[in-house]
């Protein structure tokens, strides 16, 4: 249904937000893809082990490339691709992980093609599981 506020795509094959929001918003030509984690529709999570005292090993070159191809399914179902993404705003949980994450983020990107890109360090994400989160913005392949 679309609104005046665009089209919501919502994904039955992803993890379902956390609260009242679309995966993604399609309007004027652009998709506006809510944050993505390497969550998966059964609430597990890429790049997560869990160790026999209960904690977890975090891994974030698997997070990274969770993280990416669910943004590419996301804009598949808006009828784009990654090489439609114009911005990327991606939220570490922590700057040590900024070289292994662009190890990951390089074999799909490139400076003269790919998106325009912010990276930020935050305290937490909404799960001590997660260590990475990346908000997109592509363009509608038709739109000029």
């Amino acid at each position: 249904m679309s609104q005046d506020n665009g089209q919501a795509v919502i994904a039955g094959d992803k993890a379902k937000p956390l609260a009242n929001y679309p995966h993604a918003r399609v309007v004027g030509g652009f998709v506006f893809v809510s944050g993505i984690s390497s969550r998966n529709f059964d609430n597990t999570y890429e790049g997560v082990k869990e160790l026999p005292d209960g904690s977890f090993q975090l891994d974030i070159k698997e997070q990274t490339r969770a993280v990416i191809q669910n943004i590419k399914s996301i804009l598949e179902l808006s009828g784009a691709t990654l090489n439609n993404l114009v911005d990327l705003t991606v939220f570490l949980k922590d700057m040590n992980d900024y070289n292994d994450f662009n190890e990951v983020y390089n074999q799909f990107f490139d400076a003269k093609t790919g998106p325009s890109r912010t990276t930020v360090a935050v305290k937490e994400l909404p799960s001590p599981k997660l260590l990475i989160e990346i908000k997109a913005v592509a363009v509608m392949p038709s739109y000029k």
